[in-house]
């Protein structure tokens, strides 16, 4: 929990967040929850009546400050999406939680905030594709499930095999890399890949999860890739995405480190590709 701040912190020292850049966003609502989620589950979490067999498969301990930190981070994709769509390009402290079902969580994901906030615009006719693209190393079985019976939205997940979840849930496009993969080969398939993925859909916004977790050094990631691969694909992805005509809104994704400081500045990755297209775009 505690890198979301030292993530903060990290990019106001880079100065690539400031007091001009920086939104706080509204708490995702009731309302926009369901357009995604179950109304038993929704309320059951909110109102901290989940059963014990649901919330270890969560992962975490319930409390009311957990329910206040699982709506401003879906709340924040929600306003990252927006900002995307006006400006187009924004990136997330947070976000990415794609275990998460409609009616239940998982892997320490609790409200899907891809799904939510990919339905939410939608909802509201902001966009009229949108794309995720999950590159965390695991499967985005949350995500997919969600989003099932949309022909408005795409899901396109590249992540390990071998990896958690045990049972995938096939999602639109689906890339299984081996174990071990390493950077040269990880950013070949990337680049056969995402590019038709973006022909076929058209999409007006792409979701892009930047998950860290197939970093060599994670402690649940095994694709090994290097601190320079991951920055190369983060490049990667918003320079295919924007040339596109796609709005890009960026989440951190999974991590797993113990050094804070560490893992803060592996998720960095992201906005600091999300500033260099930025400056690109405006000088």
């Amino acid at each position: 929990m505690g890198k979301f701040a030292v993530l903060r912190d990290l990019l106001v020292e880079e100065g690539i967040a400031s007091v001009s850049n920086l939104h706080e966003p509204p708490p995702a609502t009731r309302t926009q929850l369901l357009r995604v989620h179950t109304p038993d589950y929704v309320d059951a979490f909110t109102n901290g009546t989940l059963g014990r067999d649901a919330v270890r498969r969560i992962g975490l301990p319930w409390s009311e400050g957990l329910v206040r930190r699982t709506v401003t981070a879906v709340g924040g994709t929600v306003r990252t999406a927006e900002l995307a769509l006006e400006h187009g390009l924004a990136c997330n402290l947070a976000g990415g939680t794609h275990h998460a079902h409609p009616g239940f969580g998982s892997g320490f994901c609790i409200f899907n905030d891809l799904a939510v906030a990919a339905a939410d615009v939608r909802h509201r006719g902001l966009a009229r594709r949108v794309l995720v693209v999950d590159l965390d190393v695991h499967q985005g079985d949350g995500t997919a499930a969600a989003l099932a019976e949309r022909d408005d939205v795409f899901t396109f997940s590249m992540h390990c095999g071998a990896n958690f979840p045990s049972r995938k849930v096939a999602g639109d496009h689906d890339v299984a890399l081996d174990t071990g993969v390493g950077d040269g080969r990880y950013l070949e398939v990337l680049a056969d890949a995402l590019p038709a993925v973006l022909t076929r859909v058209k999409p007006d916004l792409v979701l892009y999860d930047a998950g860290v977790d197939p970093h060599r050094d994670d402690r649940l990631g095994r694709l090994e890739l290097s601190d320079g691969g991951l920055a190369r694909r983060d490049r990667q992805v918003i320079d295919l995405c924007r040339d596109a005509g796609a709005a890009v809104a960026g989440v951190i994704g999974g991590g797993y480190h113990a050094d804070l400081r560490t893992l803060a500045d592996r998720h960095a990755t992201l906005h600091r590709a999300a500033a260099a297209r930025w400056a690109k775009e405006h000088r």
